[in-house]
């Protein structure tokens, strides 16, 4: 959007350090505050059970898969959160992109409708691993709003082997399938991996790649599920970018007031769970517990 001959954000650009002040496109819309009415909103991760084609995979009817994942969905939106993202969390080992079979998208895209049409939440969609041209394919089909890209630009070596960063196939899809309404939410410094192969390139740098990509929200992780982002992940990400910053890890009521000073929002789920173990049940209790000590850092 611009103003006469200056972009949007000019005077912001120019409060910042030297070093910072170019921003890497045209400021957009705030997807955040576009998908969800309440500022710094929590979106909740849904644990699908193993998909057919996975190895724990037992044969299981898909309804049992769908009633877990509504369940779950139905938890979340009674405990207060603002999102959902539905992700094929049992399908371990995860695969690359390219080894991932119909099967698997099939089964996220019946699950995803079915979440979609027991919640008034908005949902997201992340496929492991790293598979985000089929996302967006699911999130299309199924009505979601937003996919989750843990590897959207660059390369790194994660536990499924060398995995690099597909955004020019990813947007060049979403255009494809006029699903420019689906919003991608990347993962800056992704966790479950090493990244070696960018390590003379800090945060910041890959946080203005990430917005140079396109990508529509940044995300700061931990280095595994469940791991509380470090406060200097999410700084570093805010220095390099203008696009929202959301946690993506290990946000839990004992932290919520310290990440979210620092961030605009956080995508949870193991705090949230019974026995705190993604694995585990969604807590209602849990969930309104958190919510209710986020809603003192909202106004």
């Amino acid at each position: 959007m611009w103003f006469g001959s200056e972009p949007f954000g000019w005077k912001q650009l120019n409060n910042l350090p030297e070093s910072n002040r170019m921003a890497m496109l045209p400021e957009k819309e705030n997807v955040l505050t576009k998908l969800f009415p309440s500022p710094k909103p929590l979106i909740g991760t849904i644990h699908c059970l193993p998909f057919p084609g996975a190895p724990r995979y037992r044969g299981e009817k898909i309804d049992v898969i769908i009633a877990h994942a509504v369940s779950e969905a139905k938890a979340y939106e009674e405990g207060g959160l603002d999102g959902i993202i539905v992700e094929n969390a049992w399908d371990l080992p995860f695969l690359r992109p390219e080894d991932i079979w119909y099967e698997t998208v099939a089964t996220l895209s019946v699950v995803t409708k079915c979440v979609r049409e027991a919640s008034s939440l908005p949902i997201g969609v992340n496929l492991l691993a790293n598979a985000g041209e089929a996302a967006i394919a699911v999130a299309k089909a199924a009505g979601g709003s937003f996919v989750r890209v843990n590897q959207f630009v660059n390369a790194y070596i994660a536990n499924e082997g060398f995995v690099q960063g597909n955004s020019g196939r990813i947007l060049r899809y979403r255009s494809t399938l006029h699903a420019q309404e689906i919003a991608v939410f990347a993962d800056v410094h992704v966790k479950h991996g090493s990244h070696a192969i960018v390590a003379d390139r800090p945060v910041v740098e890959q946080a203005r790649d990430a917005e140079f990509f396109d990508a529509d929200v940044t995300i700061a992780t931990g280095n595994h599920t469940g791991d509380p982002t470090p406060i200097d992940e999410i700084q570093n990400i805010r220095r390099g970018t203008f696009l929202p910053v959301i946690v993506g890890s290990g946000l839990s009521v004992e932290n919520a007031n310290e990440l979210l000073g620092k961030a605009d929002g956080a995508i949870v789920g193991t705090s949230l769970k019974e026995g705190g173990v993604w694995w585990g049940k969604v807590s209602v209790n849990r969930v309104r517990a958190l919510v209710n000590e986020v809603r003192r850092l909202r106004f």
